[in-house]
């Protein structure tokens, strides 16, 4: 199976031709000359956040390729959109500093900066203000990361948001929300491994970086819950039951079995099982790009051989518990599990979730448990899809 980084590289986003050169035409508020209906919908160059040649440069590209005019609008106005409207780049100590606004809310949240960034990655290469942008990226997460593991969504400074400071939890000088999430640590060692693996640019992975990692995999271990100290619990009051945690906080209560505890899913939703079975692959595979990155880049062995025995332990669980016989689809993968024998049938909207393990943990989307899957997800047997179906 292609890696996702082998197909982005070889994908039609890198497939520029040299040739171009950025002229005004490329910084034009009207797209497609010919058809007045599709005008651009983009900031004008002087209120953009920031502005890259080779996005620009893979805009022209691209537009080329594109027979539709309305898609080619949608992808003039949606490719540069982060870098348009959401970035705050300076510098910070000395090292770049970049802070990446989720878009509707003036927070960053660590799963969303990631994937707003991605798509520009495979271009950095092309563009060194673009690969500090990035690198900026890195830096900030692991400025976040350092203020509090357990933090969802930060701050561009020290201070708390005024609409959360009523959560019962340890709300830290620069937490915006403290949700607990597996897969927003998880993103953090992605972007700083597929950034590495492309731009070669060690400047990012310094003692703060090397600190940052060591706290997400000692709060994965904590997160297992194979003692009675749980150093984290959330309490938000309002009328959603999903806008909180269960089991008084903690989540409801887990039968220690190697998988690491997720107190809300991808969508900030409560998980009903703590064990989330997409985010626990999904820390599988980012354990394992820890693994790399230590031995290459930190030469710490040590760490790198407690990072291999956690993604194991966790992929020996995955293994015994978290795929489950369906009633009606056969052998799938289940959405959350407890340990004891719970099983949720389900998938979320957000990534990760079930239907995207090919895309995030290099599931083999012909293996016959994923077909299965993805059959339930599709189906009327999937909660979530009743439940937009209703509304």
């Amino acid at each position: 199976m292609v890696s996702r980084r082998k197909f982005i590289i070889n994908g039609s986003l890198v497939t520029l031709g040299t040739s171009l050169s950025l002229t005004n035409s490329i910084f034009s508020n009207t797209l497609l000359q010919d058809n007045l209906n599709f005008i651009s919908k983009r900031p004008p160059l002087q209120k953009r956040k920031f502005v890259s040649e080779a996005v620009e440069q893979t805009i022209l590209s691209i537009k080329k390729k594109i027979a539709d005019p309305e898609l080619a609008w949608m992808f003039e106005n949606c490719f540069p959109n982060t870098l348009d409207t959401t970035i705050k780049h300076y510098s910070l100590e000395g090292k770049p500093d970049t802070f990446v606004i989720t878009g509707d809310i003036d927070a960053m949240w660590l799963r969303d900066s990631s994937a707003q960034v991605w798509p520009y990655i495979p271009l950095v290469t092309k563009d060194k203000k673009l690969s500090l942008l990035i690198a900026g990226v890195v830096n900030r997460q692991t400025k976040c990361v350092l203020i509090d593991p357990y933090a969802n969504a930060f701050n561009y400074g020290p201070e708390l948001s005024a609409e959360h400071t009523n959560d019962k939890t340890e709300m830290k000088p620069g937490v915006f929300e403290r949700k607990f999430e597996v897969d927003s640590l998880c993103y953090v060692i992605r972007l700083a491994h597929e950034y590495w693996k492309i731009s070669g640019n060690l400047e990012p992975y310094d003692a703060d970086w090397a600190k940052a990692m060591k706290l997400i995999v000692q709060t994965f271990k904590e997160q297992q819950r194979k003692t009675d100290a749980v150093p984290y619990s959330f309490r938000r009051t309002g009328d959603s039951p999903n806008d909180t945690a269960q089991g008084q906080g903690y989540g409801n209560p887990v039968r220690p079995i190697g998988l690491i505890c997720s107190v809300f899913r991808p969508s900030d939703d409560g998980t009903l099982f703590p064990f989330l079975v997409p985010s626990n692959y999904f820390a599988v595979v980012s354990l394992r790009q820890l693994v790399e990155m230590s031995t290459v880049i930190l030469k710490d062995h040590s760490f790198a051989k407690e990072c291999d025995e956690l993604a194991n332990e966790i992929q020996a669980a995955l293994e015994k518990y978290a795929i489950v016989n369906h009633f009606e689809f056969g052998k799938v993968f289940a959405y959350e599990i407890d340990g004891y024998g719970s099983v949720l049938h389900m998938d979320d909207a957000n990534v990760p979730s079930l239907i995207s393990l090919p895309y995030i943990a290099n599931i083999d989307p012909n293996s016959e448990v994923y077909q299965n899957t993805r059959k339930l997800v599709l189906s009327s047997f999937n909660p979530d899809s009743a439940l937009e179906k209703k509304h």
